[in-house]
């Protein structure tokens, strides 16, 4: 059984092409845990087990496997590198102590690799550079590094060196001379150690003093570097040729963090009203605290949870409480997993990962504990990016809508970053995401894993109705069938409101001519129209309707006649109103490199954005400030993917209506009138 200073938690990132799942099949087979290396384009890979993921040959989802070397038990978290899937990336960096950011030797430095560094400094978590694929570009790699040290900072230093070509590495941390292709040896060995003391003032005592400092205090200074990010390694491997793996593998087990060592995640405790950041504490004995960080569903074992062991340690047999609810619950099935293959354990230590079955409480950044004064502990984590992008879904099969809604639930819980919306106006299921890849491949696994089809359609924009002057309009409903009759009359006067005021119905009957009990039915007529729309389908917004007089029949008079009435009188008002349609604008934020702000200052102008501030940030990024029409952002996710390289982010927020093109509404009106024949 394994301690807790044998544990290491290693997350590999990077943009898609890195070479990430080959690593960790590398390290896997060189570690002896498998047999054969898989090969991507065989589909044989242990953490890219997915069908979807073997068929596109890409990482889609997190995925967990288990090294063991030199007494340490090695946790490798596997993740996309699209950036559709960046959700997928924030949620693991919860579960590791080391970040691990793979650099495609050919490609340099790209976009997902600057997002990710990034954001491992923003939560302080120690990272090491990996330079993969060393074989294909020998040449280029004094450049790569040169390339990674400009962008990332001076603090990345190499820990290894490449040799004889690109065929082998040397490690330059215990080894101070030696050739390299590039450099020497001794100089990196001497920049890699004066980076390393001064994080530490009893380290650089010793080592101006005497020109050496003791492995175990080198130790402790490398370990304070790595969390104060005052170092970043940078290592050199192909994953093809195995160059470089013996090396790395040993590096992780001798200098990447133990839990111990690593920098403590933070969390959120709420007592009442307030909120205090709490640290757990990587003790086996302490109370609970373990962060689910990751859900699937498996066709096998149902729903299953991947978790962190913060504090405490989590028991086979045990019960524990699930979220703020506390709701106990027994763990019946704990598992260590090999990517798709699932190993029984009877305990997991702090600090260790693994996984729970079969427990339909447990949802994303649910927080497992023992004790019901941690049922308000929360993780604190970074924010997730907004899913924007959009399908509006509809069962192909008649009957398949609660199969549809129960699969879209499971899609939600499984990636952070799928969001579900019901636009009731529209009478739509939106299926919102992070780009146009990001949802047809949960439209894939929809069909493919589910056996439910859709059918995907961009979503309506919320185009709404309203009127630009006053009029009264008059209507009598009379309907006489042999029997009792109906009889109806009402006189309504609309007036405009002003933008954002929505609706009002006054009543302003005087004398009786229309009984009390009758006045609702009148806005009931009124309303639905309200909501269907009278020019476009869409609803009406910012409308006062007044009831001004009417009158009644002692025995026809009845509620389906002023129904009828109201709803007659107010679309013959609309009508003469002079209707407009109303589009929404929203306030779009763009953030772009320097480099691009041209492109994309012309590309929202063709898009009728109005943009009123452009500064650049403290990272030299340029951040846009436009209001914009919704209806001009179909297409915009990839359109800013195209002129940026992918570095690009944007977000929206809804601002207020404003009356479309007169193009557009004459388009909307035309499409209704043919639905309406």
């Amino acid at each position: 059984m394994h301690t807790i200073q044998d544990i290491r938690n290693i997350v590999f990132t990077g943009h898609t092409g890195a070479g990430k799942t080959s690593l960790i099949e590398a390290l896997l087979f060189q570690a002896g845990e498998t047999t054969q290396q898989g090969v991507i384009e065989k589909g044989n890979t242990v953490t890219d087990c997915d069908p979807l993921e073997q068929q596109h040959q890409h990482s889609l989802y997190i995925s967990v496997a288990t090294a063991h070397h030199a007494g340490c038990h090695i946790n490798l978290i596997d993740t996309p590198g699209y950036p559709d899937f960046q959700g997928q990336v924030l949620t693991a960096l919860s579960a590791a102590d080391t970040v691990v950011v793979v650099i495609n030797a050919v490609a340099g430095i790209e976009p997902m690799s600057r997002k990710i560094m990034e954001w491992a400094s923003q939560q302080h978590l120690p990272c090491m550079v990996v330079v993969n694929r060393i074989d294909a570009a020998p040449d280029k790699l004094e450049k790569c590094l040169q390339e990674i040290t400009e962008v990332f900072g001076r603090e990345c230093l190499p820990l290894e060196l490449p040799v004889n070509h690109a065929a082998q590495v040397v490690e330059v941390y215990d080894h101070e001379s030696g050739a390299a292709d590039f450099s020497s040896v001794a100089a990196a060995h001497t920049a890699l150690i004066e980076q390393v003391v001064e994080a530490n003032e009893s380290a650089m005592e010793h080592y101006l003093e005497e020109g050496t400092v003791p492995a175990a205090e080198l130790h402790e200074a490398f370990e304070q570097a790595l969390r104060e990010n005052h170092l970043v390694p940078v290592c050199f491997t192909s994953a093809r040729t195995g160059a470089g793996i013996p090396e790395l593998l040993d590096i992780i087990a001798k200098l990447a963090p133990n839990p111990l060592e690593a920098t403590p995640h933070p969390f959120i405790r709420h007592q009442g009203e307030k909120t205090v950041e709490t640290w757990a504490v990587p003790d086996p004995d302490k109370p609970l605290l373990a962060h689910v960080f990751h859900v699937e569903f498996d066709p096998f074992v149902g729903k299953l949870a991947l978790l962190r062991v913060h504090q405490g340690s989590l028991k086979l047999g045990s019960q524990v409480l699930v979220g703020v609810e506390g709701n106990p619950v027994k763990i019946a099935h704990l598992y260590r997993l090999q990517g798709k293959e699932r190993i029984p354990v009877q305990q997991a230590v702090a600090g260790d990962i693994c996984a729970v079955a079969k427990i339909s409480e447990i949802e994303p950044d649910t927080i497992l504990h023992e004790r019901h004064e941690d049922d308000g502990v929360e993780i604190s984590g970074m924010t997730l990016p907004t899913p924007l992008v959009g399908f509006a879904l509809r069962a192909k099969k008649r009957g398949d809508e609660q199969k549809l809604s129960d699969v879209l639930h499971k899609l939600v819980a499984e990636d952070p970053c799928l969001r579900i919306e019901y636009d009731t106006a529209a009478n739509e299921t939106v299926l919102r995401g992070l780009g146009d890849l990001h949802l047809r491949i949960a439209l894939e696994r929809m069909d493919k894993q589910y056996h439910v089809e859709v059918e995907a359609a961009p979503p309506r924009i919320p185009y709404r109705e309203t009127i630009t002057k006053s009029v009264q309009a008059q209507y009598r409903h009379k309907k006489q069938s042999g029997g009792a009759g109906q009889f109806g009359e009402v006189q309504l006067e609309v007036e405009p409101l002003e933008r954002g005021a929505g609706f009002e119905f006054v009543n302003r009957i005087v004398g009786g001519a229309i009984s009390g009990s009758l006045i609702p039915a009148v806005e009931k007529g009124v309303r639905q129209v309200l909501a269907s729309g009278a020019i476009s389908g869409h609803p009406l917004m910012d409308i006062r309707v007044t009831l001004v007089d009417g009158k009644m029949h002692s025995v026809d008079s009845k509620e389906i006649a002023f129904v009828v009435a109201g709803r007659k009188a107010f679309m013959q008002a609309v009508a003469e109103a002079s209707p407009i349609i109303l589009e929404p604008l929203v306030d779009l934020e763009v953030t772009v490199p320097a480099a691009a702000m041209g492109d994309i200052s012309g590309d929202l102008a063709t898009r009728r954005a109005q943009i009123h501030d452009a500064q650049a940030d403290a990272a030299g990024n340029m951040v846009i400030q436009a209001k914009i029409p919704l209806a001009e952002l179909n297409d915009y996710a990839s359109r800013l993917n195209s002129l940026t390289g992918g570095e690009g982010s944007w977000a929206i927020q809804f601002s207020h209506y404003e009356p479309t093109t007169e193009k557009t509404q004459q388009a909307l009106m035309a499409k209704y009138q043919v639905a309406e024949v």
